[in-house]
């Protein structure tokens, strides 16, 4: 990709989801997603209603009269974007690829933090550690993400969740707000998404496509795995292969949701041939 065409590709993507960040998700972002906590801000003086506890005995002593203390909530947040871009993602048989609408998602995610004033961060990752950008603020750095997540060009094939998260922990030190966006087809990572959820408030993006849950009746056709590049030939017009096919990601979804579930956070799936829109909604509706 040229560089002309990676600056359209950045600026149809900021037209898109800034519309979408201003007309729809950022009220539901501030809602969904909470400060640190409650920060003194000052005194004033008592008014009718006022709690006791609330009730600044020292400032009351000095001026002979009651004050008490107003906080306010810390607003701002550390948002993480933890993205996977291994081979899989490169994967889409409707509207789009996984890898396209993850890149579109972490634009309104980013949008909506930086509405917000927080601070937001990258991770891309495959069986690697791929690139990592701290945590800052600004419209600027918002179109750095993702002018990174449109250009990056993964030097590993498969996925290693436990090592992104690993990665994650260590460099990001304070409690933070982090997305993990991925397809989740890696090796075992229950052990670590639960420790980071311990520490962080950690959701899950799960993308998928229709062509991964069910095989079309096509007859022999040749499939290709991405990330290990093994080819299979495969007799689809067989009834019982493509159950068999089907129960398998049945399987694979129950066992995501399940550890999900036990890991205490919240999560929502993303299809391919579906508007991202409402199962986001929903996910900050839920919270």
């Amino acid at each position: 990709m040229n560089t002309k065409d990676l600056i359209r590709k950045v600026r149809k993507i900021e037209i898109k989801t800034k519309g979408l960040t201003s007309q729809i998700f950022s009220g539901e972002y501030h809602s969904a997603f909470k400060g640190k906590g409650m920060a003194f801000s000052e005194v004033r003086e008592y008014a009718v209603g006022d709690e006791i506890r609330t009730i600044d005995w020292n400032v009351t002593a000095r001026f002979g009269e009651p004050f008490v203390k107003v906080f306010e909530e810390e607003r701002e947040l550390t948002v993480m974007l933890i993205v996977d871009i291994s081979n899989s993602g490169m994967f889409g048989t409707k509207n789009a690829l996984k890898r396209e609408l993850i890149t579109e998602l972490c634009a309104v995610l980013a949008f909506s933090a930086a509405a917000n004033k927080d601070r937001i961060g990258l991770i891309l990752f495959s069986d690697k550690i791929e690139k990592y950008i701290p945590p800052k603020k600004g419209k600027s750095h918002v179109l750095r993400l993702i002018r990174e997540l449109i250009f990056a060009e993964p030097t590993g094939k498969c996925t290693d969740i436990t090592a992104a998260l690993k990665f994650f922990s260590k460099m990001v030190k304070k409690k933070s707000t982090a997305f993990l966006l991925s397809d989740f087809r890696s090796k075992d990572y229950s052990d670590a998404i639960k420790i980071a959820a311990r520490k962080h408030d950690l959701i899950a993006l799960k993308f998928n496509d229709i062509a991964e849950s069910e095989l079309p009746n096509i007859g022999i056709a040749k499939f290709n795995d991405l990330e290990s590049g093994k080819t299979k030939w495969i007799n689809t017009s067989i009834k019982s292969v493509r159950e068999k096919y089907k129960q398998k990601q049945i399987d694979f979804d129950l066992k995501t949701k399940d550890i999900f579930r036990h890991s205490n956070i919240d999560y929502t799936e993303i299809l391919t041939d579906k508007d991202y829109i409402k199962p986001l909604m929903n996910l900050f509706k839920r919270r």
